[in-house]
């Protein structure tokens, strides 16, 4: 596994763990940071690579700072 491989896919478990905490499915959490549902699943199985304007889409919406979401990168 490449590195940056590594680095999604620990961002993405830290989403999902986020995610499930709140109680939110991914199409609520996609639809509250206006991204796609599609897009969104890919981040959390770490297949895709993010921009930060998404990650801060994403932390609003789970009422968290960036900086919980990359802690651990």
């Amino acid at each position: 596994m490449s590195p940056a491989k590594d680095y999604r896919a620990l961002l993405g478990a830290t989403i999902r763990k986020y995610r499930k905490r709140a109680h939110l499915t991914l199409e609520t959490l996609a639809e509250k940071s206006e991204l796609h549902p599609n897009f969104l699943g890919r981040v959390e199985r770490g297949e895709e690579y993010i921009s930060l304007t998404a990650l801060r889409r994403i932390a609003q919406s789970l009422k968290i700072r960036i900086r919980d979401l990359v802690a651990d990168l």
